[in-house]
Order: structure tokens, then C-alpha cells, then sequence
């Protein structure tokens, strides 16, 4: 390995992460720091394995060094926003992202990030700039890079419209912004019902495994599960404001170790299924054990760490069975705001879902057959936290948190706006906010042209419930 080849050591540490091996990563990282009197594009490969690895302050510190230092593309400049936006700057990542759109006009991403930043105001919005960027950006029925793009601004102007209370033209915007996500990026019905089936299949055999489960001799992970945009993100500020608290972020790290136990590459929905065909085989001792040895480092010294990653919904029977004293918190938001929420948010290719009412409709009423088939099969496996609670009243609903987890009860959980942590998701600049109830009924806003989604997920929900 050539010691100054930057873009090698990241392509690594990137596979090492993808299989499991966060600790490797972590050591290629630690090596191309070592790089004497680095330029700023070394520097920001730096900063960009740090985010992968998912440690927001050390990557943060990087990028100060690759901005002085001097960076000059596209995906750096995004970096160094998201990574601004992260740690709670969000002033300097305003200024970040209109430089960026000014250089690179068709940049959607920082579109995006740039309306979510903060509340628009009458006084004070982005609403011309980005409506004059995306008139400029060509039209296309066929080239992908460029119909991605013009969903972005759309969803950005939506955000903006909806902020100013201005529905009738928000929802046009959401709908032009869905239309294309969802032509482009279709949602596999068939397949997410697939996945449902086998995880529901395979449960009994995972409650019936013979292994042991891994000894927990050091900081206790904690999970945090749900649909997306239920709630997550603001359990885990509020619970990592606890003393003996931090929180990991959003990591992948169980079902990687999960496929690694399975000797299975993790490669979507249909690797998966081929770790559920060797469910028989897996050794529950090993996968906890890797778990907490590729994950604890994560903790800096507390007692406790949170995995806060809403798919592991799918994991319940593995997590109990592989870290038994592991506790599980369960976010549940209304039906009809949560669906909303995920139709109104820009995840990019990662959520095909989220862009069309009938698919977000199929795709919640999957979660919802799970989740009551874990009820009913692994009693006491998780704690149900509701959303509306947690907002209304917060300190009964911390304090049953809490207890649950083994924890004293501090104050500061109810002040998650002090808690200074990073926050690497699309609810990071919400979270820098005391906590409010304005997410309880928003869809109402909508609620004539969200009448389908209504009815739709009425459909589902009464399916699940009689499985």
C-alpha cells in the first residue's frame, strides 16, 4: 500500500465498513492522518472516512483543516455543509450552501439541506433563488441525473411553500417532486412483502437457538427502531443528553455483522432474504459478541451508547436473541403523520417508498404487520414509545425510558435542545429546537389531496391487524 494513495486508504476502510469491519476502518483512517503536511483534498478524503465511520467531530475537524488548507469541488463544499449542519453551525453552513448553488447550479443536495436548515420566514426565505435554479435547469423525461435533480429543488421549494403556509402551491411542488422520484426510483412492492413473509417465518427458529448469547462485559448498546421520521432521532437527543449516555448515530453495524455471521455480502433486499435462508446456522453468541466488539468503542467512556437506526425494526428476534440485556425502544407515531412525514421528505434514492401515496401506504402496512407479529411472538421484546407522549408530556414518557434501560432519571433528557452532539440526520436542525408539538396532525394541512393516502393505508392497516 502507497502510504500517500488517500483515495486507495478510503476505498479500503469503505469495504472494511461495508463488511463489518469497523475497527480495520477505523486503523485506515488513523494511518492516513499520519499523511505529513497534507493538501486539502488529502485533507478532506480524511474528513470523508471520518464521516463514513460515523465520527462527526473528528471529521468536522478535518474539514476545517481541508477549508484552510483550500478545497474546490462540489462534493467537497456538500461535505463540508452537512458536516457544519451535523455539529449544530448553522449559520456557516447557510453561507456554505449558497456558494455551492452558485457554483454548481444543478446541485440538488444542497438545495435540500438549504431549506431544511431552518424555519422559513417571510422576512427571511430562499424561495426566489432556488424557484430562478430551477427554472434554468433543462427539462428531461429520460436523463436521470437531471430529473433527480429538479425533484430536489422541488422538495426544497415545497419546504420553503409549506413553511409559509402558502399549501395550495407547496403541495404542487411535492407533487412535481414525487412524480419524478417516483418514476425514477420505483418502490418494489412484491419484494418488501417478500422480506415481511421471511422475517416473520424465521422468527420462531431464532427464538429457538441453541447459542449462547454474547457475554456484555463493557457499555451497553441501547436500540432505537421504528418507522423513519417517527420520532427516532428525537428520542436519541433526548436520551444521549443522560450523563451516562452518547449516542453512535445512525450505524448499520448489526446487520452487517449479521451478514458477516451468515457469510453473506450485504447487498439489499435479496442478501437479506439469502441471510434468512441460513437463519438455522447462525451462531447468536458470535454475532453479539462482533457486535459489541466492532461497536463499543463508539461509547467514549459511557456506560451506555445508542444505535439509533429506524430499519432495525426488521432485527428484533436478532438483537434479543444475540444481546439479550440490550434494550430496544420502539418509537410509534400516528399512521397518517408518519406516512406524511416520509412523503414530505427528500431521502434520496435510499427510500423508494417515500415518493408516491399507494407505496408509503404498502410500505407502512408491512411495518405494522411486523411489529405486531413481534408483539405477539416476543412479548416484552421491545418498549413502545409513543411519539404524541413524548411531545405532550415528556417527562413521564423519559422517565419510563429510562427505567427501562437501567437508568437514573436526569433532567437533561428534557432539554434536548442544550445537548451539543452531532446529529447526522435530516432531522438535524429540528432537533437544535426545544421539543414541540407542531408534527401531531400536519398532514392536515393536506388533507384533500392526502384523502388516497387515508384510504390506502386504512386498507393496509386493517390487513395487518387480521393477519
Amino acid at each position: 500500500m502507497l502510504p500517500n494513495d488517500a483515495p486507495m486508504i478510503t476505498e479500503l476502510a469503505w469495504r472494511l465498513c461495508m463488511t463489518g469491519e469497523m475497527l480495520a476502518a477505523r486503523t485506515c483512517a488513523e494511518y492516513l492522518e499520519r499523511a505529513p503536511k497534507p493538501p486539502g483534498w488529502v485533507l478532506a478524503e480524511q474528513a470523508h472516512l471520518r464521516w463514513m465511520l460515523g465520527d462527526i467531530p473528528e471529521a468536522r475537524a478535518r474539514m476545517d483543516l481541508a477549508v484552510a488548507a483550500g478545497i474546490d469541488s462540489p462534493a467537497e463544499y456538500y461535505l463540508n455543509a452537512m458536516l457544519l449542519q451535523f455539529t449544530g453551525r448553522l449559520a456557516e453552513a447557510e453561507v456554505v450552501l449558497l456558494e455551492t448553488l452558485q457554483r454548481w447550479p444543478e446541485h440538488g443536495d444542497a438545495a435540500v439541506i438549504l431549506a431544511n436548515l431552518r424555519r422559513q420566514t417571510a422576512a427571511a426565505n430562499h424561495l426566489s433563488f432556488l424557484q430562478q435554479r430551477l427554472e434554468r435547469l433543462p427539462k428531461s423525461n429520460t436523463d436521470k441525473r437531471l430529473g433527480l435533480a429538479r425533484a430536489k429543488f422541488e422538495s426544497a421549494i415545497f419546504k420553503i411553500l409549506d413553511d409559509l403556509e402558502r399549501h395550495d402551491e407547496a403541495w404542487q411542488a411535492l407533487e412535481r417532486s414525487n412524480a419524478l422520484m417516483h418514476a425514477f426510483l420505483p418502490y418494489d412492492a412484491a419484494s418488501e412483502t417478500t422480506i415481511t413473509d421471511a422475517l416473520i417465518k424465521v422468527s420462531p427458529i431464532v427464538a429457538g437457538a441453541s447459542s449462547k448469547a454474547a457475554i456484555l462485559d463493557g457499555p451497553i448498546p441501547v436500540f432505537i427502531i421504528g418507522m423513519p421520521r417517527s420520532g427516532t432521532t428525537l428520542l436519541d437527543h433526548m436520551l444521549s443528553a443522560h450523563s451516562a449516555v452518547v449516542s453512535a448515530g445512525e450505524i448499520n453495524d448489526f446487520q452487517r455483522q449479521l451478514h458477516w455471521v451468515a457469510d453473506v455480502a450485504p447487498r439489499g433486499q435479496q442478501s437479506l432474504l439469502k441471510v434468512l435462508e441460513r437463519i438455522d446456522r447462525i451462531d447468536f453468541g458470535q454475532l453479539g459478541a462482533r457486535y459489541l466488539a466492532q461497536t463499543q468503542w463508539r461509547a467514549r467512556g459511557h456506560k451506555y451508547y445508542v444505535d439509533k437506526l429506524p430499519i432495525n425494526v426488521r432485527m428484533v428476534p436478532f438483537i434479543r436473541r444475540a444481546l439479550p440485556h440490550a434494550p430496544i425502544l420502539h418509537l410509534v407515531r400516528d399512521p397518517m403523520d408518519v406516512c406524511y412525514s416520509n412523503l414530505k421528505i427528500m431521502f434520496g434514492s435510499a427510500s423508494p417508498y417515500c415518493y408516491d401515496m399507494q407505496a408509503v401506504s404498502h410500505y407502512y402496512g408491512q411495518y405494522a404487520r411486523l411489529t405486531k407479529h413481534w408483539r405477539e411472538a416476543l412479548p416484552g421484546a421491545m418498549l413502545d414509545v409513543s411519539y404524541a407522549s413524548l411531545v405532550h408530556d415528556p417527562e413521564a414518557t423519559m422517565r419510563q425510558v429510562l427505567v427501562h434501560c437501567g437508568l437514573e432519571v436526569e433532567q437533561a433528557c428534557l432539554w434536548p435542545e442544550l445537548n451539543a452532539s452531532p446529529v447526522a440526520t435530516p432531522s438535524s436542525a429540528q432537533i437544535r429546537e426545544p421539543i414541540h408539538t407542531r408534527g401531531i396532525g400536519q398532514w392536515r394541512h393536506y388533507a384533500k389531496p392526502l384523502e388516497p393516502l387515508r384510504q390506502a393505508l386504512a386498507a393496509e392497516l386493517s390487513s395487518a391487524t387480521s393477519a
